[in-house]
Order: structure tokens, then C-alpha cells, then sequence
């Protein structure tokens, strides 16, 4: 698994905007390097409820995270479409990484296998970075969903550390 100090894995994958339907642009991490910390969201599947839960408190926080200049970015094995259909649904303020390749969620190391009993997606898990693309900040759920609003208010206040110039705790 990817390790706090490590450099995060660079990837190009399709970023679903939400504007339209096909709203569909390519998106590669390493060329949001310099502009600010950024956070991946790593969630299981759109439309279902932990992740609508999960994504709706990040977008209800959205104000904090762009006063730091910070990066959001939620990241699932879904098609773009689908989450383009899934942001309008829920009003979400930032856009959707679809790694329909698996390709991310394995070089991250966070494959949940048994979805269903049977579909491999992403395992429920947030990284920070700093500008320059090195993790600050791993959290991989173990166990059952923490409480969505102060899970994000402390990936958020990782995002303040770093703006601050200090090592998230």
C-alpha cells in the first residue's frame, strides 16, 4: 500500500465534470502537482448510500477545502457517465475520477474484492497530498463507516496543516 512520505502513484484517468452526461475530460494527478494539496476520496460504488453519505459531506465542505486551495476529487471504478448522472443527482461540487480500469485502486492497493460477493472496487479510503504529490495522509476504513461530517472535517484540518506548513499529526 501506498505509505505516508511516499510519493503518490501518477495516473491519467477520465474526470467526470458534471455539467452534461458526457461531460468527460482526461485527467492526469501529476499535473495538479504546485497548485495546492490534494485529496483523493477512494469510494466503492455512485448512487449507493455510505458513498452518497460520504461525498455529500465532502461537498458541504467544499467552502473550507477551496479556501485552502485544496484539490477534491472522488475516485471509483465507474464509468464517467454514471458519474456525471450521480453528481447532478446529488448536487456534488467537485468532480469524479472513473478508474473503470481498476488500474488506480490497485496501485494504491486498495482493492475490495468481495462487493456483492463478487465485483472488485475500491475500498472506502482517503489519501492527502502535498503540491508536490507526496502522501501526508492515508486513511483506509477498517471496519464500519465513521461519521462522514467529522471524517471530513479531519481530512480537512490535515489539508489546514499542510497549508500551515506542518506535518499532519
Amino acid at each position: 500500500m501506498v505509505d505516508v512520505g511516499e510519493p503518490a502513484p501518477d495516473f491519467t484517468v477520465p474526470r467526470a465534470g458534471g455539467t452534461a452526461y458526457d461531460d468527460v475530460e482526461t485527467f492526469t494527478l501529476s499535473e495538479t502537482f504546485g497548485d495546492g494539496p490534494i485529496v483523493l476520496a477512494f469510494y466503492p460504488a455512485a448512487f449507493t448510500s455510505g458513498c452518497t453519505a460520504e461525498m455529500c459531506a465532502f461537498r458541504d465542505s467544499m467552502d473550507s477545502f477551496d479556501d485552502l486551495d485544496a484539490g477534491v476529487y472522488g475516485i471509483s471504478v465507474d464509468l464517467p457517465f454514471a458519474q456525471n448522472v450521480w453528481i447532478q443527482r446529488e448536487r456534488l461540487n467537485f468532480p469524479m475520477l472513473s478508474d473503470w480500469t481498476h488500474d488506480v485502486v490497485h496501485a494504491y492497493d486498495v482493492v475490495r474484492d468481495d462487493m456483492y460477493g463478487s465485483i472488485e472496487v475500491a475500498k472506502r479510503s482517503v489519501f492527502v497530498l502535498d503540491s508536490d504529490g507526496v502522501v501526508r495522509y492515508r486513511w483506509v476504513r477498517d471496519g464500519d463507516n465513521p461519521d462522514f461530517e467529522a471524517f471530513v472535517s479531519t481530512v480537512r484540518d490535515v489539508v489546514a496543516e499542510l497549508v500551515a506548513g506542518d506535518e499532519p499529526a
